[in-house]
């Protein structure tokens, strides 16, 4: 059971988490990749960081481009399964991204919601920082995350995602400025139970975290495809930082 203010520790490491976020779209991640390192004109063999990288997919796509990429991540067991994808230019490490980077580098990903799961206004802004000093002169930072104010709106309380032979009860609230989601199945002969958290950040909250950071939102986008962000019907909240 996961009811500590680190739950992602112990929820990110298990094997529950990608059985049922295993049908996680590829097509739409890569579609995304090609768009934004397009859009930032990244070179080959420019030193990218994917801040938050779980078991690699996005990384190893990176580096399927001739980027030099970096995957970091706070789960032992995602980075042991993105160990194997490794070479010349493309290495997994364990990090928790409030700790600070030890390399600098030109690009820095931190892709598909991989924010905001503190308890603490103060680590958020931690993060952030680390980005920015992890930062080369003139490097850009890519924080995908999701339009809070459309998941709210559109926020479904409770329903069954079945999985094999796994069937997750999932019971979704907006609460105290979180969007929680409570997560419990049977399997393994035990009853499993974990909750996500995730703070609901606005474009206007995130700007004031980044401005505190010493940052500046570039460009901002509303879904994969780069078309601009619209607080109301946009499905992301995709900052280009530096």
């Amino acid at each position: 059971m996961s009811t500590t203010k680190n739950w992602f520790k112990t929820w990110f490491n298990t094997s529950y988490y990608h059985i049922l976020y295993q049908n996680r779209n590829d097509k739409e991640a890569q579609f995304f990749i090609r768009n934004i390192t397009s859009f930032l004109h990244i070179k080959q063999g420019d030193k990218l960081l994917d801040l938050g990288c779980g078991k690699g997919r996005h990384s190893i796509y990176l580096n399927s481009l001739g980027f030099d990429v970096t995957g970091a991540d706070l789960s032992s067991n995602s980075i042991k399964h993105a160990k194997q994808f490794e070479n010349d230019h493309l290495h997994f490490f364990e990090h928790d991204m409030r700790d600070p980077f030890t390399s600098k580098f030109d690009t820095i990903f931190n892709l598909f919601t991989s924010f905001g799961f503190f308890e603490d206004d103060t680590e958020d802004l931690l993060v952030l920082t680390n980005i920015k000093n992890g930062l080369q002169k003139n490097g850009k930072a890519v924080i995908d995350f999701m339009n809070a104010a459309k998941v709210i709106r559109n926020l479904v309380p409770e329903e069954v995602v079945s999985r094999g032979n796994i069937d997750f009860q999932i019971k979704r609230r907006f609460e105290n400025g979180f969007i929680i989601k409570d997560i419990a199945f049977s399997a393994d002969n035990e009853e499993h139970q974990y909750t996500e958290r995730v703070k609901c950040l606005d474009y206007k909250k995130i700007e004031g975290f980044l401005q505190k950071a010493g940052l500046s939102i570039d460009s901002s986008f509303g879904d994969y495809d780069l078309s601009d962000f619209d607080a109301t019907n946009s499905n992301r909240l995709i900052l280009v930082v530096s």
